[in-house]
């Protein structure tokens, strides 16, 4: 029955459609284009760093992190939010990709490894209800499903809510960004025992200014969690 299904739907490259050998995979000139991190990255962000002297991988800080405080103690990205790094992201919130979420959380499962700890709990940053019904589905809640069942570790979906609907990000400088996030994301009434005295680790598809995770790590925080890490697909940065 698989080499029937095999011979109607070859496997195809996640990105470009054309065939591979394995399911869920990427071609070679599509893995050799798709923007990758690796080497030195920022501990708060993952965004690559240019090569430079050793040193202790949470010392390592970007601009934009010595810039702006961020609440959460580490974050990592698996990939750039360019070139192929942005196909990804865009086809899986907006084109109903979920195909891509496998191969996603396999990248940012390897990316988090220096942020899991044994009582590692994920979570996925939450959408209002009315964008979470016009899209559908919270590609955020996707990734953290998949990367939990990756690093063997217990998710909550629900363990953080977004009760007030705030306007669409895009076109906001920074300062915008973060006042128009502020106070808008609280944790589940339902979900504070799951989090009190925890690490916890927030995953969302895409980082940009950090607005949305300065927001859902304040409230982790008020809520008793231990510390707060964070994990995206893709970070939107400037190349090294």
């Amino acid at each position: 029955m698989q080499s029937a299904l095999r011979l109607v739907y070859p496997p195809r490259c996640t990105v470009c459609g054309g065939l591979v050998e394995t399911d869920f995979g990427l071609c070679g000139p599509c893995w050799r284009d798709t923007p990758f991190i690796s080497g030195q990255v920022c501990n708060l962000c993952g965004t690559p760093l240019p090569p430079g002297p050793d040193a202790p991988d949470d010392l390592l800080t970007c601009d934009d992190c010595l810039a702006v405080p961020r609440p959460w103690d580490a974050g990592r990205a698996a990939l750039r939010y360019s070139g192929n790094g942005r196909k990804l992201v865009l086809a899986l919130k907006h084109g109903d990709r979920h195909d891509m979420v496998r191969p996603a959380a396999v990248w940012m499962a390897r990316a988090a490894k220096p942020l899991l700890r044994p009582d590692t709990l994920i979570a996925p940053v939450p959408l209002h209800w009315m964008r979470l019904l016009s899209r559908r589905y919270n590609q955020a809640a996707l990734l953290a499903r998949a990367v939990a069942g990756q690093t063997g570790r217990p998710h909550c979906p629900d363990l953080l809510i977004r009760p007030r609907a705030t306007p669409s990000l895009g076109g906001l400088g920074r300062d915008a960004r973060f006042a128009t996030l502020e106070g808008t994301i609280r944790v589940h009434p339902r979900r504070r025992m799951r989090i009190a005295g925890r690490h916890i680790l927030l995953v969302d598809d895409v980082m940009t200014s950090g607005a949305t995770f300065s927001a859902a790590t304040e409230a982790c925080l008020a809520a008793g969690a231990a510390g707060v890490d964070i994990l995206v697909l893709a970070r939107a940065a400037k190349d090294p």
